[in-house]
C-alpha cells in the first residue's frame, strides 16, 4: 500500500515538473523568440507654437522587438516663420521668429503589426529648446543690412503621448497619421502652454517590419 502511494506521489511529481518545464519553455520575452527588424521614419507635425501655427518636420527611428515595440531615438524642429511679438522680441527692429526643436527618445507599440490597418502607440520623451532668429522675406535674404541674431537658447523636458493608425503599403513601407500631445515643462516642473499643444501628424516609415 504504501508503495503504490509513494509511487504515485513520484509519477505525480514526476508530470509537474515536466509539465513545469515545457511551460517555462513556452514564456515569451522581449528579447528572444520573436521576429525583430528596425525602421526609420519621416514624420510631419502640424501644431501651433505661441499660438502661431507651426510646422515640424522629424526624424526617428531604431530597433524594432517582435513586430511589437519600437525602441528608438529622434528628433525635429519647426520650418516655418512663426511671429515674435514686438513686445517678447529679442530685437523689436528685426524680423524675429521662434524656432522650437526636440531630441530624445521615442517608442512605440504596434498593435497587430502584420494586418493591413492597425494602432500604434507612439511616445516621446527628451529635451525640447526655444529660441529666437532672424528670419529675412526670401527677397531679401542677401541685404547687406542682414544680420545674423540669435536669442539665448531655452530648454524644456518635453514629453509627448499619441496615437497613430498604421497602414502597411508594401511589407517595407508603412505610412501613419496620427495625433498626439506636447508636454513642455520649465524649471520647476511648471507645464508651459505657449509650447505643450496638440499635434496632427504624418509619417513614412521605411524599414524591416
Amino acid at each position: 500500500m504504501k508503495t503504490t502511494i509513494l509511487t504515485s506521489i513520484l509519477i505525480t511529481l514526476s508530470l509537474l515538473v515536466r509539465a513545469q518545464a515545457q511551460q517555462e519553455n513556452n514564456i515569451r520575452t522581449i528579447f528572444t523568440h520573436g521576429k525583430s527588424g528596425g525602421y526609420g521614419a519621416i514624420n510631419n507635425k502640424f501644431t501651433s507654437i505661441h499660438g502661431e501655427f507651426a510646422n515640424i518636420v522629424e526624424v526617428y527611428g531604431g530597433w524594432y522587438i517582435n513586430q511589437r515595440f519600437l525602441l528608438g531615438v529622434g528628433g525635429g524642429a519647426t520650418t516655418n516663420f512663426i511671429k515674435v511679438p514686438a513686445s517678447e522680441s529679442f530685437a523689436p527692429n528685426e524680423r524675429m521668429s521662434y524656432m522650437y526643436g526636440q531630441a530624445g527618445m521615442v517608442n512605440e507599440y504596434v498593435l497587430g503589426s502584420n494586418a493591413p490597418v492597425h494602432a500604434v502607440i507612439h511616445w516621446f520623451n527628451g529635451a525640447g529648446f526655444q529660441l529666437q532668429y532672424n528670419r529675412p522675406n526670401f527677397y531679401n535674404d542677401y541685404d547687406y543690412n542682414y544680420r545674423d541674431i540669435n536669442s539665448d537658447t531655452e530648454w524644456f523636458y518635453v514629453t509627448e503621448p499619441g496615437i497613430q493608425v498604421e497602414l502597411n503599403l508594401f511589407k517595407w513601407m508603412r505610412v501613419s497619421p496620427g495625433v498626439s500631445y506636447r508636454f513642455a515643462f520649465e524649471d520647476g516642473g511648471k507645464l508651459n502652454n505657449d509650447i505643450s499643444g496638440f499635434n496632427a501628424s504624418l509619417a513614412f516609415k521605411f524599414g524591416k517590419f
